[in-house]
């Protein structure tokens, strides 16, 4: 679905992301994880076309991304609060997504009411426009304005970051139902090594830029994970 060749990305001289091929297939659930600074969410924008690489090319559904519009289509995403309509209330701001997609309000009212658990009293009918939310409920409102959409390509960037225990546990569900259930194609970036390997059946491990592992999940992948960060956070590498 996602094929990426010979991208290459510079700011200041500096090259932030530097990948030759990397492919993800349909109804996929990849996991991206790195240190900060790692390209995750660089790459991520270039994906959805908010930033230009100065070199390469990626492709979704068989078309180039870049200066495209069909993979709006069937792509939602999630990287952070700058994807809101923030002066609007979740109810506003998720009519007005129904309404991008020809949904009625009863249609957008039917998908919310699925979502009342992960939504824990603290969006609906509570009378506050998204930007005096929490961080957190502004995640859930973006979580919940992508599902709405129902897409085929679904992008969160550190969703778990801001959330309670109880909706990390929710979302986990949710996804793992879009992806398992419904064919959805998942690409979440994540420092949490737990949820990020109970929820993916593979992870791309980046480093400067560069993906230096793609590892299908299994029993023993998140200790390899901590092994890795381990060695990276130790005192004998200067880190």
């Amino acid at each position: 679905m996602i094929e990426v060749r010979n991208i290459k990305k510079i700011y200041n001289g500096v090259t932030v992301v530097n990948v030759p091929s990397v492919q993800i297939n349909k109804g996929e659930s990849v996991g991206l994880v790195g240190n900060n600074g790692a390209g995750k969410t660089t790459l991520f924008r270039m994906v959805l076309d908010l930033i230009r690489a100065e070199s390469g090319e990626i492709i979704s559904n068989g078309e180039v991304v870049a200066g495209n519009e069909k993979w709006k289509d069937y792509t939602a995403a999630y990287l952070d609060e700058g994807f809101l309509i923030d002066y609007l209330t979740p109810e506003e701001y998720f009519y007005f997504i129904g309404g991008l997609h020809n949904y009625n309000r009863a249609h957008v009212d039917e998908v919310l009411a699925g979502l009342t658990d992960f939504f824990n009293g603290e969006i609906i009918k509570k009378g506050k426009y998204i930007r005096d939310l929490s961080k957190g409920n502004q995640c859930k409102v973006g979580v919940a304005a992508c599902l709405l959409q129902n897409p085929q390509l679904l992008m969160l960037d550190e969703p778990f970051a801001n959330i309670d225990p109880s909706t990390q546990f929710r979302l986990k569900n949710l996804l793992k139902d879009l992806n398992k259930n419904k064919g959805v194609t998942t690409i979440v970036s994540s420092h949490d090594l737990n949820h990020i390997t109970d929820v993916c059946d593979r992870i791309l491990l980046m480093e400067k830029g560069v993906i230096i592992k793609d590892i299908a999940t299994n029993s023993s992948t998140l200790k390899e994970l901590e092994e890795y960060f381990g060695v990276m956070a130790s005192p004998e590498t200067g880190s």
